[in-house]
């Protein structure tokens, strides 16, 4: 089964699922190597047509089925010093290198690689594909698909989300939430600056409050995570260096434990940015400051008694308690009333850096898990 998962895995790798970029010619691939074995699946797709999330069910459909879901998606590897082909898998020294071995397409190879074993077996409860689009820019894709799920198929007991963990339990996941901010000033000649108002200088006051803020999240503990952390991701603005910029926007990311410290920190941020909004439109009436949300993905909460918990625990023998801070699907199934873990090959610390790879026998121990999984719903 590691032989055919490295197989999958190539094919997988060799799709450019970049979040800017449509990931149907994957889904189609994928749609067909289910058709194969005679697994029907189902796309949902996003609004434009371009992108879908697909599910499907191996085994009779009944209640108490287990999820396995990944998303399609990878991060851009633009500017970034591989020394091999990202979108060729590459063996070296035992590690697999190519974008996505470890965040997260060795998860769906390992699911895919085990159809055939799953499709054998005289299954009691199935086992149900889930693989989304634009999770790496907010979890955009999952919950129409998550919906359709809990609308449509009879209740799953549990959720292995297989995001990098050396297959270890993963029991909760912060927050995030992301927020798009829009200055707009007014150009002038740089030597009269009374006469205009600078989108960028204007830009600073904020970008400085998510700096303050993220100084001072760092006072407040938290009984498993570590404390909030804010970010700017990107800015963009200005034209030259004597014209008043007319522009600027800025991305910055919100990472929190718990619900209601990420609502605080968003008001404050909010009404910092309605003073300054009034404070422009004072000077230039044309000109202003828009906030837009992004994206909010809610955190995984732990759930000891679980279902995906115990499930987890007694597939891979793990029974240490581990949170991580960065944001997964996971806590979209548990808030749609889904039991959900984190648990996957591969490291984080792998995840989105040049010459991204994953350990070979992280692939070995992942199959070791898929055939386990498979004998206990049988």
């Amino acid at each position: 089964m590691s032989a055919a998962a490295l197989e999958i895995l190539a094919r997988l790798i060799a799709f450019d699922t970049t979040s800017r970029n449509s990931n149907l010619a994957l889904i189609a691939w994928v749609e067909d190597f289910l058709r194969e074995r005679g697994v029907a699946s189902r796309r949902v797709m996003n609004a434009d047509g371009s992108k879908a999330n697909l599910f499907a069910v191996i085994g009779p459909n009944v209640e108490g089925g287990v999820v396995l879901s990944g998303h399609t998606d990878v991060v851009p590897v633009d500017g970034q010093p591989w020394t091999s082909d990202p979108w060729t898998l590459t063996e070296r020294d035992g590690k697999l290198f190519g974008r996505g071995t470890a965040d997260m397409k060795s998860f769906i190879a390992l699911a895919l690689a085990h159809v055939d074993e799953a499709c054998a077996a005289p299954l009691k409860r199935p086992i149900i594909l889930a693989f989304s689009y634009d999770e790496e820019i907010g979890c955009l894709g999952a919950p129409s698909m998550i919906a359709e799920i809990v609308r449509d198929l009879p209740k799953p007991s549990a959720v292995i989300v297989g995001e990098p963990t050396l297959m270890k339990v993963v029991s909760a996941h912060k927050s995030v939430r992301s927020f798009v901010v829009e200055i707009t000033g007014r150009e002038a000649h740089s030597s009269l600056p009374e006469q205009g108002v600078s989108a960028v200088m204007e830009a600073l006051k904020l970008m400085n409050l998510v700096v303050e803020m993220g100084h001072a999240a760092k006072t407040v503990s938290h009984a498993h995570f570590t404390p909030a952390t804010m970010t700017i991701g990107r800015v963009e603005g200005g034209t030259a260096a004597n014209i008043l910029a007319r522009r600027c926007e800025f991305v910055w990311d919100l990472r929190c434990p718990d619900v209601v410290q990420g609502d605080e920190i968003e008001a404050r941020f909010r009404a910092a940015a309605d003073v300054l909004d009034a404070e422009i439109k004072a000077r230039a009436p044309e000109g202003g400051v828009s906030v837009t949300r992004r994206s909010i993905t809610p955190g995984l909460a732990i759930a000891p008694d679980s279902d995906a918990e115990a499930l987890a625990r007694a597939l891979t023998g793990d029974n240490d308690m581990r949170v991580v801070s960065y944001a997964a699907e996971a806590g979209l199934f548990q808030q749609a009333g889904l039991p959900a873990v984190i648990c996957g090959p591969g490291s984080i610390e792998q995840a989105h850096q040049p010459d991204e790879w994953i350990e070979r026998t992280q692939i070995e121990e992942g199959a070791a898990f898929m055939k386990r999984l498979v004998q206990r719903l049988s």
